[in-house]
């Protein structure tokens, strides 16, 4: 299956600038494309993804759990028209699990029937997040999600990678994009990340919504909810948000929570009884939920009150 190691080459693709981001001349602009795509941008994100799209730099989010950092690539995403490409970070991840890997089984398969095989071409390679983003890197918006997951030699290998946008394959060579791809990346702040990371990028922290913006985001997500309720859950939540929990519940279950008390409610008007049985949908730890039995009752009845 071996055969001369290929010397390195650049192989770089046209120049080529989308024409979805051609027609985004401002931050305004952006923001409402996003919210067509059903989602309301703050205006420090607007800015942030705008600069880091004419700029060709990675836009790092950071923010606690369910803020909507994986939601806002994917809207983004959607709002550019390009493909989202997403490289989910862990533990123990490394540079095959990002960039390539060759298929060898149906090489050796291969290679019984036809001993004059190319076992390197197009056919074996399986192509992974980073080499797609590069193969087409105007349609595509790569989502390297929960930097912080992964350890700092994966850091190390990936600051590379958005330094120079290629990737060696010693078969084939050295694969080269001439235009950066759009790049964001997403962390928990589990951990801190690396200060030259950090400076690569343009950076934005997601914080919960203001509690107006939060209901526009729930009656949008879920469009059956009335807008009293939905201002009634953003109230429930913040209430939930201010405690120690271990899981503070995000938006998602924001949404959730106020999609399932109104199939409980069922035009009864029973909301605080309707809301307390739906607990289980925003909140998801059994410690969190003793935590907040004893506060649940004065929440609801204040939040079902305002």
């Amino acid at each position: 299956m071996r055969r001369p190691i290929a010397p390195a080459v650049s192989i770089s693709w046209s120049k080529r600038k989308s024409l979805s981001d051609e027609r985004v001349p401002s931050p305004e602009v952006l923001a409402q494309r996003l919210e067509g795509e059903r989602y309301l941008a703050g205006e420090e994100l607007s800015i942030a993804a705008y600069l880091a799209l004419k700029l060709g730099k990675p836009l790092l989010l950071e923010g606690v759990p369910g803020v909507g950092k994986t939601e806002a690539a994917k809207a983004l995403a959607a709002a550019l028209g390009r493909n989202l490409v997403r490289l989910q970070c862990y533990e123990g991840i490394d540079a095959g699990h990002a960039l390539y890997e060759w298929n060898y089984a149906r090489q050796l398969l291969s290679l019984r029937r036809d001993q004059e095989t190319d076992l390197y071409a197009d056919e074996f390679l399986i192509e992974r997040p980073l080499l797609k983003a590069l193969k087409s890197p105007a349609e595509t918006l790569l989502l390297i999600d929960e930097i912080d997951r992964a350890d700092h030699e994966f850091e190390a290998f990936l600051l590379e990678f958005l330094s120079d946008f290629q990737i060696s394959i010693p078969e084939r060579g050295t694969l080269k994009a001439k235009t950066p791809p759009a790049v964001i990346l997403t962390s928990n702040r589990t951990r801190e990340l690396h200060e030259a990371l950090r400076r690569r990028c343009v950076y934005n922290w997601i914080a919960y919504p203001e509690p107006e913006r939060e209901a526009r985001i729930i009656m949008i997500r879920a469009p059956h909810v009335a807008e009293k309720t939905a201002q009634a859950v953003v109230a429930a939540v913040n209430g939930l948000r201010r405690l120690p929990l271990a899981k503070a519940p995000g938006i998602s279950e924001a949404i959730e929570w106020a999609h399932a008390a109104t199939l409980l409610e069922g035009g009864s008007g029973r909301w605080p009884e309707a809301f307390r049985r739906a607990i289980g949908v925003a909140i998801k730890d059994e410690d969190d939920l003793n935590l907040v039995r004893g506060e649940l009752d004065t929440l609801l009845a204040k939040a079902c009150a305002s």
